[in-house]
Parts: C-alpha cells; sequence; structure tokens
C-alpha cells in the first residue's frame, strides 16, 4: 500500500492551471524525484500536499485512506513533512529552540530544554544529522541549517519528507552530504520526494523519477532507464544542449582591473585579503570556492554595494573603487546578484517595474522625471517573451513567480541593460535545464559581443562550461588560476577546500594580476 497517493489533483490560479489532473504514488521506503521546468506545476502539487494550497479537484491518500489537508498542521498530523527552498528558521534561536518550536516539551506552560536539546541529539545521531543542538541558526553555514529543517520535520514525526529544491543553495560538498542523509532517511523506512530541475541530482538520488511540464505528468523512468538527454527532452519537449559549444576567447583591452583590493564583512572582519586580478572585453573568469571565501563581499565592492577599505577598482580605466550601486549601474556594470529576494527584486512590484529598476530615471522609460508607463509595458512584454518568463502578463507582481522565473526577471533586466561588465553571481541558481542552456547562451553571447563578464558560481559545472579562466579562492584570497580544460571539478575542489595552501603558486601570480595566459 503506498504512504501517500495522489488523484486527479487539479489546482487553477488566475489565467494559470498549474496543476491539471495530477496523479502520484509514493511507496514506502522509496526516494521519487519529481523534476520539471520551472512553472511546471511541481512545487504547487507538494504544497497542495502540505496544506499550504487547496486543491480544485482531486483527492490525496495517507496510507491508502483519504486524508483532509486544509493546513501545515493537518499534514503534519499525517507525518508528512516539508522543507523549503528557503528555509522557515528564527535566526536569532538556537538550533534545539526552532526544532522544538510550537511542540516544546515541558508541563504547566515550563519549557524543558534540557530534555528538547537531549531530543534533539538522539535525532541528530539516530539519523547522521550532526548540528551543535545550542548553535544559533545566524551561526551556521546553509547546509548546517537544512539540516535543522530536516531535524525539524523528523521531530514532528514526518514519515514522508517532502525537500523543494533542496540543492539550490548548497556547496557541491553540502550536495554530497545531502545525499548521504537523504539515503540514510530512507533507510530508515521514510519516504522522500525530492523536487528538482537538476538532472545529474536526479540520477544520483532518485529510485524514481516522475517528470511534469506544464501542470500535467508527461512520463515516468528510473535512473537505470534514461539518461540525463533523455530526461531534458521529457521535461521541455525538445532536445536541449547540456553543454553550450564555444569559440576560443579573444581578450580585448582590459575592462575590469582589481588591484590588491580589501573589503570588510558585515561583523567588520576581513573578507577579501589583497585581491588582485583583471577581465578583459571578450572573456568570460569566473570566481569558484565554497561559500563564504569572500565572494560576496568582492561582489558587493565592485557593483557599489560595499565600500573596499584598500585597494582599488577601475573599469576600463576609470576609478570606480568607491562607486555606489547607482553609479556602478551608470558605469554600464550589471549584476546578477546571488540573492534575488534580497538584491535582486522588490517582490511586491510587478514585473514591469521590477524590468526597469536602474533605468527608470533614463529614456525611453521616463521623460523629464515622470515614468512612461506604456514604454515600460512594451520593454517588459518584450523580455518576457525572450526570456520565456511563465507568466500571463506583465502586471503580474514578482512575488507571484516561482523562483526560477524570478532569476529569468533578473537576468533579463540585467543583461537587456547592454552592460561593458556583467558581474553573474549564480545566474542559473533555481533555473531548469532548458532556462540554463538560454541563460549560459547568453552570458556566452555577451563575451563574443566583446563585453566582459565575471561569473561567480557554487556549480563546478557551470563554471567549467563557461569559463575561460578561472580563479579559485579561498579564505579571501585568490591561491590558483587555471585556464578553460585545465582543471576538473576534483582539481579545483581540491584548493577550494584549502589544499594548496592560501597563498597563490608564484608561477601563475603574474597571470592573475595581469590576465595574461
Amino acid at each position: 500500500m503506498p504512504v501517500l497517493e495522489l488523484r486527479g489533483i487539479t489546482k487553477i490560479f488566475p489565467g494559470v492551471v498549474a496543476n491539471d489532473d495530477v496523479s502520484l504514488v509514493l511507496e514506502r521506503g522509496e526516494i521519487v524525484a519529481l523534476l520539471g521546468e520551472n512553472g511546471a506545476g511541481k512545487s504547487t502539487l507538494m504544497n497542495v500536499v502540505y496544506g499550504l494550497l487547496s486543491a480544485d479537484r482531486g483527492e490525496v491518500l495517507v496510507d491508502g485512506a483519504p486524508a483532509r489537508i486544509k493546513s501545515p498542521r493537518d499534514a503534519i498530523d499525517h507525518g508528512i513533512g516539508m522543507v523549503h527552498q528557503h528555509f522557515m528558521l528564527v535566526e536569532p534561536l538556537t538550533v534545539t529552540e526552532n526544532i522544538v518550536l510550537g511542540r516544546e516539551p515541558g508541563k504547566l506552560g515550563v519549557i524543558d530544554f534540557d530534555a528538547a536539546r537531549e531530543r534533539v541529539r538522539v535525532l541528530s545521531d539516530q539519523y547522521g544529522l550532526k548540528v551543535d543542538p545550542d548553535a544559533r541558526i545566524q551561526d551556521l553555514s546553509v547546509g548546517m541549517q537544512q539540516r535543522v529543517e530536516i531535524l525539524k520535520a523528523l521531530y514532528q514525526g514526518a514519515r514522508v519528507l517532502i525537500l523543494d529544491e533542496p540543492t539550490a543553495v548548497l556547496t557541491p560538498q553540502e550536495v554530497h552530504e545531502l545525499f548521504s542523509v537523504v539515503r540514510s532517511l530512507v533507510d530508515e523506512g521514510l519516504s522522500v520526494v525530492f523536487i528538482t530541475h537538476k538532472l545529474e541530482e536526479v540520477m544520483a538520488v532518485a529510485d524514481r523519477i516522475v517528470v511534469m511540464r506544464d501542470g500535467r505528468v508527461v512520463g515516468e523512468t528510473r535512473p537505470s532507464e534514461t539518461d540525463m538527454v533523455g530526461l531534458a527532452r521529457m521535461m521541455v519537449g525538445r532536445d536541449v544542449v547540456l553543454r553550450i559549444e564555444k569559440a576560443a576567447a579573444r581578450c580585448g583591452e582590459p575592462v575590469l582591473e582589481v588591484e590588491d583590493l580589501q573589503v570588510l564583512d558585515d561583523r567588520r572582519l576581513e573578507a577579501v585579503r589583497g585581491v588582485t586580478f583583471s577581465v578583459c572585453g571578450g572573456e568570460v573568469v569566473a570566481i569558484a570556492g565554497v561559500d563564504g571565501n569572500g565572494q560576496r563581499e568582492l561582489v558587493e565592492a565592485i557593483v557599489g554595494l560595499r565600500r573596499p577599505v584598500g585597494g582599488s577598482i577601475r573599469l576600463k580605466g576609470r576609478d570606480v573603487t568607491h562607486a555606489s550601486a547607482r553609479e556602478a549601474i551608470e558605469a554600464k556594470i550589471s549584476h546578477i546578484p546571488e540573492d534575488r529576494h534580497r538584491r535582486g527584486l522588490v517582490l511586491d512590484f510587478t514585473i514591469a517595474e521590477n524590468m526597469v529598476l536602474g533605468d527608470h530615471r533614463v529614456e525611453p522609460y521616463a521623460k523629464r522625471g515622470i515614468m512612461r508607463p506604456a514604454a515600460i509595458a512594451q520593454m517588459a512584454r518584450e523580455r518576457i517573451e525572450a526570456y520565456d518568463v511563465r507568466t500571463p502578463s506583465e502586471r503580474v507582481q514578482a512575488s507571484a513567480l516561482s523562483g526560477g522565473n524570478q532569476q529569468k526577471v533578473v537576468v533579463a533586466r540585467e543583461i537587456g541593460r547592454g552592460p561593458e561588465l556583467l558581474v553573474a553571481a549564480q545566474p542559473t541558481r533555481g533555473l531548469d535545464v532548458g532556462a540554463i542552456e538560454f541563460v549560459h547562451r547568453q552570458i556566452i553571447a555577451q563575451r563574443d559581443a566583446g563585453k566582459a563578464v565575471l561569473l561567480v558560481s557554487f556549480e563546478l559545472e557551470e563554471v567549467m562550461a563557461l569559463a575561460d579562466r578561472i580563479l579559485v579562492i579561498y579564505e579571501g584570497r585568490i591561491v590558483r588560476e587555471f585556464v578553460a580544460g585545465e582543471a576538473d571539478d576534483e582539481t579545483l575542489g581540491y584548493y577550494m577546500t584549502g589544499g594548496g595552501g592560501s597563498k597563490l603558486d608564484p608561477a601563475s601570480e603574474a597571470g592573475v594580476a595581469g590576465g595574461e595566459r
């Protein structure tokens, strides 16, 4: 008997059929990957199962019996837990306090924190999810925060665990750790629904694969019966190029020159420690490193969001070291931020309003200080079509879009601005294989048009596919440079984790400083 069964689930939003008569079965002790493009209906379907949305038609069965799930509390009572792409944790509280929140052990209104801490330790040991019960969430890495979310679901008695895009914010090392955790959970008798659009992850972790497209289930298979090319074709409905072919770079004059740059983090500690490199027109330079090694602070200094405390930044010979974000835009620097919610979008604004951010003072989108809605709407419609943003209208609020479609809005705006330097931090985070192919083509098109591209990505496959040069960053320093094709992911991973020390090899120093080969 299936532990979870969906029968004919239909969910309709204004102008969009998100789920169209979807049926799905999850057996006990099984990992089912729910695979599909952005907007295919994956997260909507699981939000119905978890009680965040109500289906217009259809039913959910748990252990063969119809389940009335109208809220997350109902789902939890039926043994269904969900870990969302954007974590639902209270950052100032400890690991223990977050896990037991709402179900605190104790009597007469007095919480027994010792009992809570012990219960967290037992769960942590049982499932191999090592985490400090007394650590504060704000001090944990993203991977550790995800472990806390999983432990919270297990504490609440989850027998079915829904993981929504669980690797979107993880480093490669954390992804491997997560897969081990998921397998250990299944070995303990749990069942897992793994929502993703990443083909290699599906092949690595799933027992069975259910593919959705345009709100419907279009196929079902197993890793042993298919390959990534076949999965991509099933997802998108056409053949997809998984690795972009590109001609050799034609490096022109330096566009970005960074010299001995020093930048502090939010705690006033040195995050970027004397970094020197250049990016010329007509090349993609990638920064590869484990999250938290100064990438964020380096990017924010270049695009005017953070003031350096030493060194210099020059754009086509012009000093922009202390430029503001607006001055950086005016200097033709575009920025695809790693966190689209914090830096990329105003969620309460419409798609059109978000598309024009940064250009809202200039013609043709404004005249004499007054914005021109018709021109803005026309531009937005053109970019929506060009970037395949799934929306009925440019007037829809950005908050109503899926995460992947939100990312497309940001990418469309920043590339559409026509930059001299494109700083792309995690540009395909949350995108499906078809959209990734499109964004990669856009990045290479920028490079082939003679523009400079600085790529920061935790996806080593993306780094190796796009970069003409790769700079490895560790503890705020560039420790190694590679020319395209010179290193594999194991070699990069070795230097990313400090295997090569924290100083640049002498043989590479001249190349990093001057952009030489």
